[in-house]
């Protein structure tokens, strides 16, 4: 694979399948892969020989989420706010579905991707969280509105607010993902599964994913304008720049409040 491209795409049948391509960097997502990732959304709703994507990634893990580098570096603008929202994805209306192909650790941002995918096929060893809350930020890629859309609210607030990591055996079990598979059958699984919905007609899959999205949506305008509100306070404050500088700094983060 290309290391000088963030993502790939490549083209089977119907089927796009867009490769994170950042591997050096757990596939974290910078401003570069975020337009990179926007434009080959584009590029697979566009095709009219292309009926599902699917979204996965190259190296040890799926996506660690954002590059907290590039966020000290200034890239949050781009990364959180463009077109599509985070990574230029998780914002993105589509007529065309997104299977997730998933394996060693979806976090923070990388978790945002993947919720914001149609279908979910997981390795068996992937890991799951949504640390945010430990590093002065918040899951405002949609993870914290679309785990209160689809879970009770008692387990949203346990993922959102403690940070901790789960295994895929709970993320089925809670409804986030569809199937979970041995590690090296997790290509062909994602295949199978993105080969049985492209063959099935492109007018009634995107009336299907227009009617899922309408009822997800109903409340979605209100909810994604105060996510964004909630993340751009916090990202120009002080704790979000001491919970990236603590992190790659690897020692514990002293927030505002605790300091004299």
């Amino acid at each position: 694979m290309d290391a000088n491209i963030s993502v790939l795409f490549e083209v089977r049948d119907r089927v796009a399948i867009i490769t994170l391509n950042r591997p050096e960097r757990r596939n974290a997502v910078d401003a570069a892969l975020t337009d990179a990732l926007g434009a080959a959304i584009e590029r697979l709703e566009t095709d009219a020989d292309l009926s599902v994507g699917i979204l996965r990634g190259n190296g040890p893990v799926f996506c660690a989420g954002m590059d907290l580098g590039a966020f000290l570096d200034g890239q949050a603008e781009r990364i959180l706010f463009g077109s599509g929202g985070f990574a230029g994805l998780a914002k993105r209306r589509r007529k065309k579905p997104l299977v997730a192909a998933v394996h060693g650790a979806a976090l923070a941002g990388g978790l945002e991707l993947m919720l914001a995918c149609d279908l979910v096929v997981s390795s068996l060893e992937c890991r799951f969280g949504l640390p945010e809350t430990r590093l002065g930020l918040m899951a405002g890629g949609g993870g914290a509105l679309r785990l209160a859309q689809s879970l009770p609210r008692a387990v949203a607030n346990e993922i959102l607010l403690l940070g901790d990591t789960f295994g895929a055996e709970r993320a089925q079990a809670l409804g986030l993902i569809n199937r979970i598979v041995p590690p090296a059958d997790l290509d062909s699984a994602a295949l199978e599964l993105a080969a049985g919905v492209a063959a099935n007609a492109p007018a009634a899959l995107a009336a299907s994913l227009a009617m899922v999205d309408a009822v997800m949506r109903d409340v979605d305008g209100a909810s994604w304008a105060l996510s964004d509100v909630l993340l751009r306070t916090l990202i120009t404050g002080d704790d979000a720049r001491e919970g990236a500088l603590a992190f790659t700094e690897k020692r514990k983060p002293v927030w505002s409040e605790g300091r004299s």
